[in-house]
């Protein structure tokens, strides 16, 4: 388990942190709901992964906007119901069978998660503001880490209004952008990259012991969204599964990622334990 006490930095150092993408979802519970997120600190993880979705009369949710019809069986969207609506919902299990979870609201989960872990707030750049609110009115400041892209708006919101949290930019090219943001009083602890090549400029070796020599940590996706979307040069983790983990999470951890967010936190943690 992170010490919550120690900078995030310190806490990589120590081996790849494993952050486990909208909880741990198997069987009957499915992602982004409480369930999900005690099975990943079960087992073993160091960062959950959390996706808000805002109703039509601006209560933040748990859960990935746009997934409604995958996940809640409806045509309609969180961001077109009311907050009343939106609470009578049961999630369905990938048998298409509906369950007994509901989905959350960003406050329960923020209180359900308090000290366990650090949580990546997913799905934050939709309304800054507004989730920076609920994450200091939630008292999770320490914990969460943020995420934006580098358009000049996004930017700038995180200036105005969540300087203080733990920030990465996305980027899909070596970085120039952490450095600027630090000297702007934003508290960048490192970057989010994304790469469809082993051999681009953000994932080289060069690039990664640049960063650690600052201080900055580097964030990379095992997970599979859509198999036709290369974020992560192919190292994932369905080749971790069927080729061996040395195909895939070994070579994120060999080429320097400090989080490695997955689908898989228990082996993913179980393969980092092994490796020593």
């Amino acid at each position: 388990m992170v010490d919550l006490g120690r900078s995030i930095f310190e806490n990589a150092r120590r081996a790849p942190l494993v952050c486990a993408h909208r909880g741990s979802a198997a069987g009957n519970i499915p992602c982004n709901t409480l369930a999900s997120f005690a099975a990943a600190l079960s087992e073993g993880a160091d960062m959950i992964e959390l996706d808000v979705a805002k109703s039509a009369d601006g209560q933040y949710f748990v859960f990935h906007p746009g997934m409604e019809r995958a996940y809640l069986k409806t045509r309609s969207f969180i961001r077109l119901m009311p907050a009343k609506k939106v609470e009578k919902l049961k999630l369905y299990n990938p048998d298409g069978t509906k369950t007994q979870y509901g989905v959350s609201t960003l406050e329960e989960a923020f209180a359900f998660l308090r000290g366990k872990c650090y949580l990546n707030v997913d799905k934050f750049w939709t309304d800054v503001p507004g989730v920076s609110r609920v994450i200091r009115e939630c008292g999770v400041e320490q914990q969460v880490v943020v995420k934006t892209g580098t358009s000049e708006k996004e930017l700038g919101e995180v200036k105005k209004y969540a300087s203080d949290f733990m920030f990465m930019p996305i980027v899909k090219s070596e970085d120039d952008v952490t450095a600027k943001l630090s000297e702007q009083g934003v508290n960048v602890v490192g970057a989010e990259v994304l790469f469809k090549t082993a051999d681009e400029p953000c994932c080289s070796r060069e690039y990664i012991d640049a960063m650690h020599g600052k201080g900055l940590i580097l964030f990379a996706n095992a997970e599979v969204y859509d198999h036709k979307a290369v974020i992560s040069a192919g190292f994932t983790d369905d080749v971790s599964i069927v080729n061996g983990p040395e195909a895939g999470w070994g070579r994120l951890a060999d080429m320097g990622f400090d989080v490695i967010q997955t689908d898989r936190p228990g082996m993913l943690k179980a393969y980092l334990n092994s490796r020593g």
